[in-house]
């Protein structure tokens, strides 16, 4: 005899459900898309010595190759070769914020869908993927007894979770349901201190991810995102929605702040208050693409309102087209 299905359990078949549909379409659409053992999303030149070439404009003046150079009297470099062994560090933002859409997606599940595909395509070959995960606060606890009514408890830190990196796939599927079933807190998540796990303690030269709607100010997460790149190649998704980017004439529309649970009424049917919502949020995402670009960072924008899978298609396709360019005879 079984009893009632809870709503928690309920909730774990869904996303299970979901996970196994997201897995299958990411596995249709980008096996192929990346070929050999140790190509990453972000393929690096790579650590290891191997034969030199006569320079070209444009070549890394670093890896010029002096004792050739000196027995020829002709500029030479020496190429690299890729590592067969990638580590992908993942920091994904799973604050209250991401709890949010207005397309065909909310934020957090294409966060969960980005995640699933770069599991997919860095675990080949004994590659070895990991993850820091972070969100809000812990929720206060519940007073058994309570006489009189009482504010509420100030929210704690952020909550910080990291998944070791592991090879194999199942190691991988495991940090996938790891993020897919990280609950969403309420309280205002730490950007920076999250990418800032990605450095300590200091890791072997590898590709580092980190995916978030980046909604803290880049004063907060910049400085861990260029010390990060010091000794990585780093890529930043931002997740963005349509209505965080302009507002549509609804009249009065009451919007919540998922993070602080404070309560507004805006009058969309301002033109005026459209216009300035407009250019603050364009203002403050060319502040968060000159940050990344600052840092080195590759700049990936997917969109709750279109296929993130086509977009980073293109992104890889893109990628790898600048790194070899000019690199080929």
């Amino acid at each position: 005899m079984t009893g009632p299905v809870r709503p928690a359990d309920a909730a774990g078949e869904r996303t299970e459900a979901v996970l196994s549909r997201l897995q299958l379409l990411v596995t249709r659409k980008l096996d192929g898309l990346l070929q050999g053992d140790y190509a990453g999303l972000l393929p690096g030149p790579g650590s290891e010595a191997g034969e030199s070439r006569e320079y070209r404009p444009g070549d890394d003046v670093r890896r010029m190759d002096w004792p050739v150079t000196a027995r020829t009297t002709t500029p030479h470099v020496r190429r690299t070769v890729a590592d067969r062994e990638l580590e992908t560090w993942l920091a994904v933002d799973l604050s209250a914020s991401l709890d949010f859409g207005t397309g065909r997606w909310l934020k957090r599940d294409v966060v969960v869908a980005a995640t699933a595909a770069l599991t997919h395509l860095t675990v080949r070959g004994g590659n070895r993927i990991g993850a820091v995960i972070g969100t809000g606060a812990e929720p206060p606890p519940t007073p058994t007894r309570r006489w009189r009514p009482a504010p509420p408890p100030p929210a704690g830190p952020p909550t910080l979770t990291r998944v070791p990196a592991r090879s194999g796939r199942r190691e991988a599927q495991a940090l996938l349901r790891a993020v897919a079933h990280t609950p969403l807190r309420p309280g205002r998540g730490d950007l920076g201190a999250l990418v800032d796990l990605l450095n300590r303690p200091p890791r072997r030269r590898g590709l580092a991810v980190v995916i978030s709607d980046f909604l803290a100010p880049p004063a907060q997460w910049g400085r861990p995102l260029r010390k990060l790149r010091v000794r990585h190649d780093v890529l930043a998704i931002e997740v963005v929605d349509p209505r965080e980017l302009e507002l549509p004439d609804v009249g009065v529309l009451p919007v919540a702040d998922p993070e602080t649970g404070q309560l507004h009424e805006v009058q969309t049917a301002d033109p005026r208050l459209r216009r300035r919502y407009a250019e603050e949020a364009a203002a403050q995402r060319a502040a968060n693409a000159a940050e990344m670009r600052a840092a080195g960072a590759g700049h990936l924008l997917l969109r709750t309102d279109r296929d993130w899978l086509l977009d980073m298609v293109r992104f890889v396709a893109a990628q790898r087209h600048a790194r070899t360019r000019g690199t080929t005879r």
